[in-house]
């Protein structure tokens, strides 16, 4: 039987899917660090996981019976992703599932920055009645400041503009500008700019330390700062100054640099004790729908894979689909390593053996290709251990249709 390990609790719907397709899934509530996860994975097919547990090269390497890893999130900077390829591990993610959810919590942020509803909660819980408008403001009028405009940037912008905000963004890459947004030359044109200023980058490590002491001066006085990407974005400490000294009015971060493990496990921050910021514990997109559309579309997209070898939205491997005709039986998948002449190396193989093949695809990206086979006849056993003891051959599977 297939077997699954399932770890940082994604919904549990995802177990409904894999059992439906005969995959046995072993839970663990907690992340896991390297030496406890190469041990956990003795004997596992698919691993699931979310943001917390770091699959490197030395856990791959460790568990060549490891066929599929989903990241039930959007990031995937916590996989070895160019082990995986080389391996021939199909990584499957979340990129849409959550996007609503981030973008609702930074709405609400916010609003709440702005209002200081921080500020008031903090004060009346401690006894104080402090009933009045001074710092408080409508985000009517204001102009929120986007690093990042890809899927929850562009969302996050439609939704701002229409409460009322001026709306100017900045990315590396060139990006259409959604409503009234404007696209800004530079980072720093941004930091100048804005009144509110939403990170929303990707993991990659170009982003790491982007915010320190330097961006932090460039924003404008009483400026806030809200933070739900990645938490090695930013510097807390020099954060922490700004906020101190009042020259930022506010911040709400959600990621950092270092998070604990499980639920319950100690948690100290720079920040942790001002009442002008909002801390969460990378809750961005951990709403009940959000986590049931991840639970839903990760474990769908493995066990597609399971069955038929499709690798839509892989992010490890080329993407193919190949529909089976009526005849077919047998579907041969070839994971190989990019070299010239390996499909025709394979169809001569078969051909000599005398499988009939009604239905082929392959692709190639960079060191990796990947190529499926549909025969109509038995498969042929002499043929299928030529093909994977060739020298190009990654991974090789055969499942019936």
């Amino acid at each position: 039987m297939t077997r699954a390990l399932i770890l940082e609790n994604p919904h549990m719907d995802a177990d409904r899917i894999f059992d439906s397709h005969g995959v046995s899934v072993t839970r663990v509530r907690g992340a896991l660090d390297e030496d406890e996860l190469i041990a956990a994975l003795d004997g596992v097919d698919i691993l699931g996981i979310r943001s917390k547990t770091r699959v490197t090269r030395r856990v791959l390497e460790s568990t060549p019976q490891l066929t599929t890893i989903g990241a039930f999130c959007i990031g995937t900077n916590q996989i070895d992703l160019a082990t995986a390829t080389e391996r021939g591990v199909a990584v499957f993610n979340a990129p849409y599932s959550n996007t609503r959810s981030v973008v609702e919590l930074a709405v609400g942020e916010i609003i709440d920055l702005t209002r200081r509803v921080t500020v008031r909660n903090s004060r009346l819980h401690r006894g104080i009645w402090d009933k009045s408008a001074d710092g408080s403001h409508e985000v009517r009028g204001h102009t929120l400041g986007i690093i990042g405009y890809g899927n929850i940037g562009t969302q996050l912008s439609v939704l701002a503009e229409a409460l009322g905000l001026n709306v100017i963004y900045y990315d590396i890459a060139e990006r259409l500008s959604l409503g009234n947004a404007t696209q800004m030359p530079t980072l720093d044109s941004v930091l100048r700019e804005a009144d509110i200023i939403s990170i929303h980058v990707d993991g990659s490590v170009s982003n790491a330390n982007l915010f320190g002491d330097r961006e932090f001066s460039l924003m404008k006085q009483g400026a806030l700062f809200i933070n739900l990407s990645r938490g090695f974005v930013v510097d807390l400490e020099a954060l922490r100054a700004h906020l101190v000294s009042g020259h930022l009015g506010g911040a709400a971060i959600d990621v950092f640099p270092q998070e604990p493990k499980a639920n319950g496990d100690p948690f100290e921050s720079p920040l942790a004790g001002l009442d002008n910021v909002i801390l969460t514990p990378h809750v961005g997109g951990s709403t009940e729908e959000a986590q049931l559309d991840i639970g839903h579309f990760v474990s769908a997209k493995i066990c597609d894979y399971m069955d038929t070898g499709s690798t839509e939205m892989s992010v490890s491997l080329p993407n193919l689909q190949l529909k089976p005709s009526s005849i077919s039986l047998n579907r041969i998948r070839l994971i190989h390593r990019n070299m010239p002449g390996v499909l025709a190396r394979v169809n001569q193989i078969l051909a000599g053996s005398g499988a009939n093949i009604d239905g082929q695809i392959l692709a190639t990206e960079r060191t990796i290709g990947y190529a499926i086979t549909d025969i109509s006849t038995e498969p042929p056993v002499g043929a299928l251990e030529t093909i994977a003891a060739m020298p190009d051959t990654v991974r090789l599977t055969v499942t019936s249709l």
